[in-house]
Order: structure tokens, then sequence, then C-alpha cells
């Protein structure tokens, strides 16, 4: 590893060392001096976005992309209240999971802990540096931050503004860190510096996130990816579902809780099909349909095997026509990332049976799949959806980033062949 990685990782080591037994009251003192830090140095931080952004332009970035990378105040402003935000959310370290006293008197609790020094590898977006900072901050973590290099001027300028605030605090500055370099390489540093970082979380497109899940040594929590479905079961109130399926999709596009395929039941196709297209080509949408859904409608696309695996990101969704619930939870097994899933149905019964049927981080029933989200569930901010099923599941919040410790205090208790002896 490169000297400038590994100045970094042990810095943040340290400071991770510092920051877990810190009570909630210094923590919440740092994170708005953070805030107040970012909107007085707000003019720096876009001017140094600015250059972001001419890059950007220079390569011929789309503007829909640009806009994602662009700050201005009132972006840092609201970055800045989103500080703000974490900092008045529940402290979770220190919160006792379970406990109990023993038969042999022994009391035993497990309680939340930091889970030590956090990598973050994510794409685009700037303000996700002080959110994921924020963030770990809070739960008594140090971070790692590797951006992309498209906002390497952007996020070099926000660590150098947190850590400055966080100098006057009791949160040692070294918790917050950008890990050096803009090339590959320095991924590759993040990846395997096992023993310095304790958990990875990539934030991003598939290729991303895939990326980081096969090539690195360092445990990962894999987040994000959103090939989502909305099944229309026979018994659906079809006004409801139409609604509910232009909601999903179209409300906006290029966040992971979108839907990016809908499946009706062939009892309903009749009644639902038609509307439903209509409706997503008014917001815009266009359906890449199997045969039946393309019976119904002129602009739809022929639907292709790669379709039915997209995560479109866009106005686009896939259509198809199923003959069972079944059949339904047959296709999301196959096609879906286990992120967010949605039944539309008047049965209780089918409701159960999709709900039971279906292994995703969140299904829905009744409702749209973009209230997959840590605030829409009342958790404050998150860090993102987690799509496995080891440690986090679902929006990750400020408890999704502990572990656990266990705590058995006794009384001179002694464990011996015959049994438990109090000595003394």
């Amino acid at each position: 590893m490169s000297t400038e990685f590994l100045k970094v990782a042990r810095a943040a080591r340290e400071a991770a060392a510092e920051l877990a037994p810190l009570p909630r009251a210094p923590k919440d003192r740092a994170l708005r001096a953070v805030a107040e830090a970012l909107v007085a140095h707000a003019a720096e931080i876009v001017e140094a976005n600015a250059k972001d952004v001419e890059q950007a332009r220079a390569q011929g970035t789309s503007e829909a992309m640009i806009d994602r990378l662009r700050l201005d105040e009132d972006r840092v402003a609201a970055i800045a209240e989103a500080v703000r935000q974490v900092a008045d959310l529940p402290d979770p370290v220190g919160e006792v999971v379970r406990g109990a006293t023993l038969p042999n008197g022994l009391e035993l609790r497990q309680l939340r802990v930091p889970l030590g020094v956090i990598g973050i590898i994510y794409e685009g977006r700037p303000n996700v540096t002080v959110d994921a900072a924020a963030l770990c901050l809070k739960s008594g973590n140090a971070v790692l931050l590797r951006g992309s290099s498209s906002a390497y001027s952007s996020n070099t300028a926000l660590v150098k503004v947190m850590q400055d605030a966080l100098e006057g605090t009791e949160v040692p500055a070294g918790a917050v860190q950008l890990v050096p370099g803009q090339t590959r390489d320095s991924v590759k540093e993040l990846m395997r510096a096992r023993g310095l970082v304790d958990v990875l979380i990539p934030r991003g497109g598939a290729s991303l996130i895939n990326s980081v899940v096969e090539e690195s040594t360092v445990p990962v929590i894999e987040t994000g990816v959103g090939n989502c479905h909305v099944y229309v079961d026979a018994e659906a109130d079809v006004d409801l579902a139409v609604q509910i399926l232009v909601n999903a999709k179209a409300q906006r596009p290029s966040v992971c809780n979108a839907a990016e395929t809908f499946l009706v039941h062939e009892d309903v196709a009749d009644a639902f099909v038609p509307r439903a297209l209509a409706a997503l080509a008014e917001a815009g949408v266009t359906v890449h349909g199997d045969e039946r859904i393309a019976g119904y409608g002129s602009g739809v696309v022929p639907v292709t095997e790669d379709d039915f695996y997209a995560e479109y990101l866009s106005l686009d969704i896939a259509g198809a026509v199923v003959g069972s619930l079944e059949e339904a939870v047959a296709h999301i097994r196959k096609y879906g990332s286990a992120h967010t899933d949605a039944i539309v149905t008047r049965s209780q019964r089918a409701a159960r049976r999709f709900v039971a049927l279906v292994d995703s981080a969140a299904v829905a029933v009744n409702a749209s799949t973009r209230f997959t989200d840590g605030g829409e569930f009342g958790f404050g901010a998150e860090i993102g959806i987690s799509t496995q099923k080891l440690h986090a599941r679902g929006p990750m919040g400020l408890p999704e980033l502990t572990s656990t410790k266990w705590v058995y205090t006794g009384e001179g208790h002694l464990r011996t062949s015959e049994g438990t002896v109090v000595a003394g």
C-alpha cells in the first residue's frame, strides 16, 4: 500500500478508538460545528465544485449527471441542514439490544458499539461525502471516503472544511479522511485494507457494487441496486394499481426504489394494461413489453431478456402478463435484485402469500415502491439500502452502522466442572 493511503488509514484507525467511547453530546456538538462551517465556507466549496463541473462539461458529461455533481450555496445550505438533522437523531451507541440475569446470577447485556472504520466508495454526488461522514460520526465510527474522480475537487474541499471544524471539538479530526488519489489504484488499496478498515459500503451502480464485492478483502455491505417490481394481482383495484405504478416509475425514475418492471395477472390485463399504457405514456415512460402487453398498444417496445434484468434509472419500464401470483413471484426471484417489490390487490390472502414468497429487503402491499427509504420509514438519514441478508437489510440508518458486544457482570463468578461458584 502507498505511504499516502497508510497515513490516512492509520489516522482513521486511531481516531476511531478515540471516538468510540464518546457520549452523544460531544458528537452532536461536533456535527453542529460541521454544519456551521459548511455554511461559513460555502463560497470556497462552490468554487472548488466549479472546477469539477467545468471538467465534466469538457469531457462531454450529460447535463443530468452534471446537475447531480453541481453545488451552489443553497445546496450547501441544504447539506448543512441534513447534518443538523443527523445531530438530532437518537444515538444508537450504548443501546441495550437485549439482556437478562442468568440462572447462575450473571447479568448479561448485549450493547450496540461502533463498527470502527467504515470505508465508503461512491459515485457522483458530492453531498454523499458529508452525509456519509455525518452518519459515521454520529454512530461513533471513523470514515474513509472514496468518491468519484469527477468530484475530487469538491470532495477535497468538503473534507477539509469538516476536518477543520472538528479541530475545535472533542471528536478527533482524523475521524474523517479522504482516500488520496483519483485512479483505480486508490480504490484497490481501500478494498485490500483488511485490518485497517472494518467494513466497506459501496454506493452506486451495479458495476461498482459488483466490483467491490468481488475484489474486496474487507467485509462488504451491498447497497443500492434496485430492479423493483409492481405486481398487479387478479383482484387489484385497477384505478389504484395505475396510480401506484405511475408513481413507482415516474415520480423519480433515477433512484434505486423506482419500479423497473410491472407484472399483471392475465385475469385483469384487459382492464388494467390499456389504462396503464396511456398513463405511463402521459408521464413520458417507454414501455418494453412482452407480446401480450404489446397487443394493447402501438407504442410498446419489444422486451428483451436484458430488459427484465435492467435497472433503468430512467423513464423506461419492462412489462409482462403472468398467469398467476406464483408466476409473478418466480419472475421476481429470477430477475429481481431483492430490493423492493410490490403487490396491488384487494385480496388479503394474495397479499399474505406474496409477502411470504417474495424474498426482498422490502415488500409493499398496495403502496408505491418509492417508500423504501430511511426518511420515509422514520429512521432519519440513511447510508443506503442494503439488499444483502447479513447484519443489515433494507434502509441503513444509524443502528445499522453499529455492531454489538456482550457484557456480563458477576460477583466473583467462577466456572468449574461442577458448575458456577462465586468466589469469596
